[in-house]
C-alpha cells in the first residue's frame, strides 16, 4: 500500500484572501499563517469566516482573490487532493470514517495499493504502528471502527493525515465530541506533533482551550483579521471582547435562591431511540422551583431522547414524569405546554422553528390558539404583534421587522427568538437543550442572563448540555448521562473537572470520586 512521504513545510501563508457569497463577504482580505513546530488557533464568531478560509486552505473554496504561500511559493490548491499532495490534512468535526471497515483499513481507503488489485494492509498496519507508538496515540490497527470509542476514532483521522504524509492539520473543533480526559490526552498529542516540526491550525470557540494549548491566536470579526497574538500576551477576557467588539461577562453572576418544592419529578423512566434500542435508561431525578438541574455527558448518552420524552415529542416505555404534582407522562406537547412547561430543542431548524415562515408566525406557533391572540376561531392580530414586538425588544431579537422570513435571522437571534417564545409564558418547568450550540459568544452571554433569570422567577430547569464550562457555570446541581443511565449528581461547588469527566466516560459516581479525592 502506498504511503506518501512526510512533506517539510516551514511556513504556510493566506495572503489577501477574499472570497464572496451572495449578499455576504465571508473573507475581507484575511492574512494569515502559520508555521512550522507551533498550534496557531483561529478564534471568532459564527459568521466571522474562520470555517470559509480553512476551507479555502483545503481545496474545498476558490477564492475569488488573494493566492496562498507554501515557503514563499504560491500555490494553487483546486480540491482536498491538491491540498494533500502540499502536505495539508484536514480533520473534521464530524469524521470521514467507515464504521465497518478495521483501523487499517479506513487509513488506506482511497490509496494505491502496489499489490494491485489486491490490498496490502499488513505495510499499512505496520506503519499506522509506528506512527501511533510515535505520536502517543495507542490504536489497533486490526480494531474495527465501529467498536471505538469517540476519542480512539479521532486518533485515526489524525493518522489517516500522517500517513498521507500531512505536515500541516487543520483541526475543526476538534474537542467538541470529547471528554476532559481525552482533551487532556489529545492535547499532549497536539504537543508532540508540532515539536515534531508540524504545522496545525485549531479552531475552537473555547477560550480556555485555546489558551491552554495553542502558540499564537488570530482573532477574525466580520470576515477580517481583527489581531494576530502570542497566546502568553492574552486572557479570556481579552480575546472575549475582540471576538465581539464589546466587553464579555464570560461568568454570570448568579443570587442565592430559596428553592421551592418538586416542579419536575421523572421516576425510573425509559424511552426507545430511533433505531429501537433503550436509550433512555431508569432515569430518576428531581427539580425543584428555582433550580437549575444541568445534565453533563459526551453527545449520543441519551440525552436528546430524554429532552424529547420529557417534552412529549418521543413516547416513554416505562416510567412516570410528573409536574408539579401532576402525572403528565405520555402527555402531547399542546397539553404539557398547557400545564406550565417550555421546551428549547437541541436542534432548533428541525424542532424549534419554520424556515419559511416569518419571525412573528414562528414566535406564535405554540400560542396561536389562547387567548388572549385568540377569539374563538378567530386571531386577535393586534395582540399578537403586541407581543411579538414587545418580545422581538425585550430579547433583542435582531431583525428588521416581525414581518422578516425567519430565514433571514442569524443562528443567535433565531435562538433567541425560541427562548422569547419559550420563557414568555413564565414556565414552572423549562427543558433546555444544548441552548447556546452554535450560538456566537455574545448570544451565549444574553442567553446564559436569561436562564439565571428565570431560575430566580421559581422555574424549575433542566440544562442539557454538552459543554462542560456552561453546564458548571449554570447548573446548582450537575447529573452526568452515560449510555442512557445517570451516574451520579453533585453538588455544583463539590463538582470537578476531574470528577465528571469520568463519571462522562462511565465511571460511578463514587468511584469517580475515590479517584479524584
Amino acid at each position: 500500500m502506498l504511503t506518501s512521504a512526510p512533506h517539510r513545510i516551514q511556513r504556510v501563508e493566506l495572503r489577501d484572501i477574499v472570497k464572496r457569497f451572495p449578499g455576504v463577504l465571508a473573507n475581507d482580505h484575511v492574512n494569515f499563517e502559520v508555521q512550522a513546530g507551533e498550534v496557531h488557533a483561529l478564534l471568532g464568531e459564527n459568521g466571522a469566516g474562520k470555517t470559509t478560509l480553512m476551507r479555502i486552505l483545503y481545496g474545498l473554496y476558490q477564492p475569488d482573490e488573494g493566492q496562498i504561500l507554501i515557503d514563499s511559493r504560491p500555490v494553487t490548491i483546486e480540491s482536498p487532493a491538491d491540498s494533500i499532495r502540499h502536505g495539508i490534512g484536514m480533520i473534521h468535526q464530524h469524521f470521514m470514517l467507515v464504521p465497518s471497515l478495521s483501523v487499517a483499513a479506513n487509513v488506506a481507503l482511497g490509496l494505491r495499493s502496489t499489490r494491485e488489485p489486491l490490498l496490502d494492509l499488513e505495510v499499512v498496519k505496520e506503519r499506522v504502528r509506528q506512527l501511533a507508538e510515535a505520536y502517543s496515540m495507542l490504536v489497533d490497527p486490526d480494531a474495527m471502527l465501529w467498536q471505538l470509542a469517540v476519542g480512539e476514532q479521532q486518533r485515526v483521522e489524525i493518522l489517516k493525515s500522517l500517513y498521507r504524509g500531512a505536515a500541516l492539520l487543520i483541526l475543526d473543533e476538534p474537542t467538541a465530541v470529547l471528554t476532559p480526559q481525552e482533551v487532556e490526552e489529545f492535547f499532549v498529542t497536539l504537543r508532540r506533533m508540532a515539536d515534531e516540526g508540524h504545522a496545525l491550525i485549531f479552531i475552537s470557540h473555547k477560550l480556555h482551550e485555546v489558551l491552554s494549548i495553542s502558540d499564537r491566536v488570530t482573532v477574525l470579526r466580520n470576515g477580517q483579521v481583527v489581531k494576530t497574538l502570542k497566546t502568553a500576551d492574552t486572557n479570556r477576557q481579552e480575546l472575549a471582547r475582540l471576538m465581539v467588539g464589546r466587553e464579555v461577562l464570560l461568568r454570570v453572576k448568579r443570587k442565592p435562591v430559596q428553592l421551592g418544592p418538586p416542579r419536575l419529578v421523572i421516576q425510573d423512566l425509559w424511552a426507545l431511540g430511533d433505531k429501537g434500542l433503550p436509550a433512555v435508561r431508569g432515569v430518576s431525578l428531581e427539580v425543584r422551583a428555582g433550580e437549575i438541574l444541568g445534565i453533563a455527558g459526551v453527545s449520543g448518552n441519551g440525552q436528546r431522547e430524554l429532552a424529547q420524552t420529557l417534552a412529549g415529542l418521543r413516547k416513554a416505555t416505562q416510567g412516570r414524569v410528573l409536574i408539579d404534582g401532576d402525572d403528565v407522562t405520555g402527555w402531547a406537547p399542546d397539553r404539557l405546554i398547557a400545564q406550565g412547561l417550555s421546551y428549547i430543542p437541541e436542534e432548533r431548524m428541525e424542532d424549534g422553528v419554520i424556515r419559511d415562515m416569518t419571525v412573528e408566525e414562528n414566535m406564535m406557533l405554540e400560542d396561536h390558539g389562547r387567548p388572549p391572540f385568540a377569539r374563538g376561531i378567530f386571531l386577535n392580530f393586534s395582540a399578537i404583534a403586541e407581543h411579538c414586538d414587545r418580545l422581538i425588544g425585550d430579547f433583542e431579537i435582531k431583525t428588521p421587522s416581525r414581518r422578516t422570513p425567519l430565514g433571514n435571522l442569524s443562528g443567535g437571534n433565531i435562538q433567541k427568538l425560541i427562548l422569547a417564545r419559550s420563557l414568555s409564558r413564565t414556565p414552572s418547568v423549562l427543558i433546555a437543550s444544548q441552548p447556546t450550540r452554535g450560538v456566537d459568544i455574545g448570544s451565549t452571554e444574553y442567553i446564559h442572563q436569561r436562564l439565571i433569570a428565570q431560575r430566580e422567577q421559581g422555574t424549575a430547569t433542566v440544562l442539557i448540555s454538552e459543554d462542560l464550562d456552561e453546564v458548571r457555570n449554570l447548573s446548582d446541581r450537575i447529573a452526568v448521562m452515560y449510555e442512557g443511565r445517570i451516574m451520579g449528581i453533585v453538588e455544583r461547588d463539590e463538582a470537578t473537572v476531574e470528577q465528571l469527566g469520568l463519571m462522562m466516560a462511565g465511571v460511578p459516581m463514587e468511584e469517580a470520586a475515590g479517584q479524584t479525592g
